[in-house]
């Protein structure tokens, strides 16, 4: 995550990542007057509209990656919203390499194996991504580094940054505020999970290895937005025996976030353990193995109109 905010990030919010697309006709499309090659790297990031997704298949890495870029035939993903705009310098990890040629992209993903696509350009920085395999188009819009919103995504997606620790540690308790049932958790996890998401929270001692905390309580939790502040988020922790518990969450940096607890007014700070990088992380025996991570989508999955375009 950037340090410093962008002063447009309100301006730009509006427009950079609306699913807008309209209902696609193959005959809509005029044929690109450049290369396929010359229209990929025409961007040093594409974002993938994940809201836009026509058809109701997946295609595994473009499911997880926020931007994709294509560099010389190697493909790059920023998968992870801890440390986004600084991995890779802007454009993530290498995740693979591609073949480009007659609007035809194949990729060789590290981990998915190959993947082929139709390559259609929508607009000036829009192209549609069609795999025939499964019938399914990813929308990819067309960003330069330097002017993309990396504090828009990130907060747009607070809910997989506490995915990608294996735990948070409580490291600060305010000495102001009422006493309450909170101040008794020490660590807490976040989990994906069907429609809702599962958290954990241990009472074990700070300090405690987090290969071994005991998870007292598992429950459901939400995070939610602030009007008018975009860097302002709110979680509720579902607790059954005394209750929800209410927070404002805010971000310090890409390893701590602080929780407001308005109802006693006491501030929490709790620092991530286990960093989980996903794609390429590695076992005891320095083997590269693969973390499992799915983007939601927010909208209904729709037919694609595309079936049986190839020739």
């Amino acid at each position: 995550m950037k340090t410093i905010k962008l002063l447009f990030a309100f301006a730009l919010s509006a427009t950079l990542f609306t699913s807008c697309h309209t209902e696609i006709r193959v005959d809509d499309f005029d044929e690109p007057t450049i290369s396929i090659n010359q229209l990929l790297s025409s961007y040093e990031l594409w974002y993938v509209d994940i809201n836009a997704t026509k058809g109701y298949g997946e295609t595994p890495f473009l499911q997880k990656a926020f931007t994709i870029s294509f560099k010389g035939g190697v493909v790059y993903a920023n998968n992870n919203i801890v440390g986004l705009g600084s991995n890779g310098n802007g454009y993530g990890i290498d995740v693979g390499t591609y073949d480009a040629y007659d609007m035809i992209l194949d990729v060789f993903h590290d981990i998915d194996g190959f993947s082929t696509f139709d390559v259609y350009q929508i607009d000036s920085n829009t192209i549609e991504l069609y795999n025939p395999n499964n019938d399914t188009s990813y929308f990819l819009d067309g960003y330069q580094r330097n002017t993309f919103d990396y504090d828009y995504v990130f907060y747009d997606n607070i809910h997989y940054f506490l995915q990608e620790y294996e735990a948070w540690e409580k490291i600060y308790t305010s000495n102001f505020g009422a006493i309450n049932e909170f101040d008794n958790e020490n660590f807490l996890q976040f989990l994906p999970g069907g429609n809702d998401s599962t958290f954990k929270s241990s009472q074990d001692n700070v300090g405690t290895n987090v290969n071994y905390l005991y998870w007292d309580y598992t429950g459901i939790y939400g995070v939610g937005n602030v009007t008018g502040n975009m860097y302002l988020k709110t979680l509720t922790l579902d607790y059954d025996f005394f209750d929800n518990e209410f927070f404002e969450l805010s971000v310090i940096n890409d390893e701590t976030i602080e929780l407001y607890h308005p109802s006693s007014e006491t501030v929490y700070e709790f620092k991530g353990r286990g960093y989980i990088q996903y794609l390429k992380t590695t076992d005891s025996k320095g083997k590269t193995i693969e973390v499992e991570k799915k983007r939601k989508f927010k909208n209904d999955r729709v037919d694609n109109p595309r079936e049986n375009t190839r020739d």
